[in-house]
């Protein structure tokens, strides 16, 4: 996939029952015009319109590069 990035974004929630801390994973397409970012990046998106059957978001920056 060109020009594709895949985005995980992890959220940290308690369990209502029993209280366990659990990392819950969202995994999201967003367009990358310029491949930039790579492995490991942190990087902003924002919601935009439909750009396939699955990406709906796009790359505003990338905040920190991969070490």
């Amino acid at each position: 996939m060109d020009k594709t990035i895949t985005v995980a974004i992890e959220q940290r929630v308690k369990h209502a029952l029993y209280g366990k801390v659990m990392t819950r994973t969202m995994k999201l397409k967003a367009h990358d015009e310029e491949n930039a970012a790579g492995i490991g990046d942190r990087v902003r998106v924002m919601e935009t319109r439909p750009l396939s059957a699955t990406k709906r978001w796009r790359l505003i920056e990338i905040v920190e590069k991969a070490k």
